[in-house]
């Protein structure tokens, strides 16, 4: 008689924050970050890529 195997183990849970771009932007395209007084543009293209510039 075989004995049943151990459930799997779960996954850890992704240690990195995740943000929605979209979320950030509210909807819009640009959004602004600030780190450390310095302050940053996010962009979102109409390619839908990101970028980022200070």
């Amino acid at each position: 008689m075989s004995q049943p195997s151990p459930p799997p183990k779960p996954m850890p849970a992704d240690p990195v924050p995740s943000h929605s771009a979209r979320d950030l932007t509210n909807g819009g395209e640009l959004a602004r970050i600030v780190l450390d007084g310095q302050s940053y543009t996010l962009r979102i293209t109409r390619a839908g890529k990101l970028i980022l510039t200070k």
